[in-house]
């Protein structure tokens, strides 16, 4: 695994803008197409976005858990503990439809995404440069910020082709963070946005590519 590090600022400008691409891909779905399928095995479209919220909560609790401890973790490593979990998806998949299904309409889902941005906007825009701890990992503030820069163009991603696309900033982001992760060069040749789909085994290896099948696909 290679080390990856991102500059504060420019984490908290890629964070924002993807927060807004992934709100702004959601709510161009319907409610009845917010139940179809993603690219997630077992998840609807209305699941992943459910997830992420989750996610963006407790993003949002972190930024002001800020931390005297040098960090331990960055924007790769911080990854590598999950790989080592993700053995069976099953129960994972089942809460998460469980969770969802609480909300009579997905619409409401969609409401509470949005507050949940408004509050991590205003959230972002008085995080300090100090190291935060997060899942008992610390990281400098800039690497948190990037996994979820991360977090956010995957998801996008997952909601399908209509969503639009991640913000080529944060699907750099996520490219840098593949190689890194699978100390692996990507081709050149592929776009930022293949590159990802391909590595996170959201798209088949394409062929002539065989090289990389001992390091691809790998889990963030």
């Amino acid at each position: 695994m290679r080390p990856l590090s991102f500059d504060h600022s420019i984490a908290v400008e890629l964070m924002k803008d993807q927060l807004g691409s992934f709100v702004r891909a959601a709510k161009s779905y319907s409610e009845y197409d917010l139940l179809g399928s993603s690219r997630v095995h077992g998840w609807s479209r209305l699941e992943v976005v459910v997830h992420t919220r989750l996610g963006l909560e407790e993003m949002a609790g972190v930024c002001a858990a800020q931390v005297d401890e040098e960090p331990d973790h960055d924007a790769a490593s911080y990854w590598a503990t999950f790989a080592e979990d993700d053995d069976d998806q099953v129960p994972r998949i089942m809460w998460m439809r469980r969770t969802a299904t609480a909300y009579n309409r997905p619409e409401g889902a969609l409401r509470h995404l949005d507050d949940v941005a408004t509050t991590l906007r205003i959230a972002l825009s008085r995080l300090p440069y100090l190291p935060v701890l997060f899942q008992g990992k610390t990281m400098t503030s800039g690497d948190f910020l990037a996994t979820w820069v991360v977090e956010l163009a995957v998801h996008q991603l997952d909601l399908g082709e209509e969503a639009g696309h991640p913000t080529a900033g944060s699907l750099e982001a996520v490219r840098r963070t593949v190689e890194a992760v699978a100390d692996v060069d990507l081709p050149a040749s592929w776009s930022d946005e293949d590159a990802v789909l391909i590595s996170l085994g959201r798209a088949p290896l394409p062929e002539g590519a065989s090289r990389l099948a001992s390091r691809l696909p790998v889990s963030l």
